[in-house]
């Protein structure tokens, strides 16, 4: 079954123009589905795979009789799997410049096309980044008239609007999205038929990753010290990274951690929120904060699986969700916190040059908060937002911060 994602329609309003279009994100996150789906639709269209190893050594070694067989004749190209092309961006240039053709790539890698091919095609590519599915994209299989409902309720966070939602649709739209927070929004894993298929698909997607990206992309042999960090990682989820501890658990030198975790980024496993400051003596400066992309892939990583309520890490696991849906999203975020580890959890850049800063609650007593206040004294200009899983009975109210449900995001 295919589930429709957002950015179809975002690439479909580029489809005439000249620019390649490369479509970047994690492994089976949907992108060869997605653009298997946008190629149905086109007359003199042709879809080839570069782990298709004839394919891929005739554009690597004969450029001339790839543009024969494959783009002469043609409106459109399609390649799969472009990162296996090491020097692919200047054969890519010549089929650019030398043919009409419009041109569309994956990548699971942002490692190769960022250093090998962006330098040649400057001016002509276009770069979007498919996630596993976001909370919506995940309700419009889950349960289309729920989503309904939502997609018209949820104003965003951001929205002056108020939101009225009956208790009822609350309580399922949190049952959603506590399934999300657990297990992820990777299309396989929300398609498996029961938690056993699921658990199953989330091993299944980290054990490729190893075997594809790591040892393909890397060439590493000894990936059981990158499998260390890895679960070093997903245990601190949603707290400052500490490279000395790192170090000593994977066994990597500094220089060698920083290098893979700069890898893990661009492979789309974890993604690391740096600080917001203004005052180097009285705040965090340098160490990010660190997330996976996919809340399921980490939660199959420490292999749990467990219910909100019988977590201890439910704040790791709700913050994380968080992070996700922002990056989906296209927010641009640090977070904030000093040396008296006074911490918001998120500080988002808008368009417009303002800030909004983020605090992930699971459980509202009230609204009042000393890591806030200290905040708000400190940045009086930025409002802060509550985001929480569930409400005290005896909740108080006072500031007059806004508050919304985490799955309003």
């Amino acid at each position: 079954m295919y589930i429709k994602r957002k950015l179809e329609d975002k690439i479909l309003k580029y489809l005439e123009t000249p620019e390649i279009i490369a479509v970047l994100g994690p492994r089976q996150c949907g992108k060869t589905t997605l653009l298997k789906k946008i190629f149905s639709g086109l007359k003199k269209a042709v879809f080839v795979s570069f782990e298709d190893k004839n394919v891929l050594n005739m554009f690597n070694r004969n450029i001339e009789d790839f543009v024969k067989l494959y783009v002469r004749g043609n409106r459109y190209l399609f390649i799969d799997e472009f990162q296996y092309s090491k020097n692919g961006g200047k054969r890519l240039k010549y089929i650019f410049d030398s043919e009409k053709i419009k041109i569309f790539i994956t990548g699971s890698s942002a490692i190769d096309l960022t250093i090998q091919a962006t330098r040649y095609l400057v001016g002509r590519i276009f770069i979007f980044n498919l996630f596993p599915l976001d909370f919506s994209e995940f309700l419009s299989y889950k349960n289309v008239a729920l989503n309904r409902i939502y997609s018209e309720l949820n104003p965003g966070f951001l929205s002056k609007k108020n939101v009225t939602v009956g208790n009822e649709i609350k309580q399922k739209l949190a049952r959603e999205f506590e399934e999300y927070s657990i297990f992820g929004g990777y299309p396989r894993v929300i398609l498996a038929r029961d938690e056993a298929e699921k658990k199953e698909v989330l091993k299944n997607i980290y054990n490729t990753f190893f075997l594809r990206e790591v040892r393909d992309v890397l060439g590493l042999i000894d990936d059981y010290k990158l499998g260390k960090l890895i679960k070093a990682l997903a245990f601190q989820a949603g707290n400052l990274v500490e490279y000395r501890e790192l170090s000593q658990i994977s066994e990597f030198t500094y220089p060698t951690l920083k290098k893979y975790l700069n890898f893990l980024e661009k492979t789309y496993i974890v993604g690391l929120v740096k600080p917001f400051y203004k005052n180097k003596r009285t705040e965090i400066v340098k160490n990010p904060k660190v997330y996976f992309f996919d809340s399921g892939l980490r939660n199959a990583i420490v292999n749990d699986f467990r219910k909100f309520e019988d977590r201890n890490d439910m704040g790791q696991v709700l913050e994380n969700a968080v992070f996700s849906q922002l990056v989906k999203a296209g927010y641009d975020l640090n977070y904030w916190r000093n040396k008296r580890k006074s911490e918001v959890d998120f500080i988002l850049n808008l368009a417009d040059g303002k800030k909004t800063a983020l605090e992930v609650k699971n459980l509202l007593k009230n609204d009042q908060s000393k890591s806030i206040a200290e905040f708000e004294r400190t940045y009086g200009g930025i409002e802060v937002i509550l985001l929480f899983a569930s409400i005290s009975n005896n909740f108080q109210k006072s500031s007059g911060r806004k508050a919304f449900p985490v799955y309003f995001i």
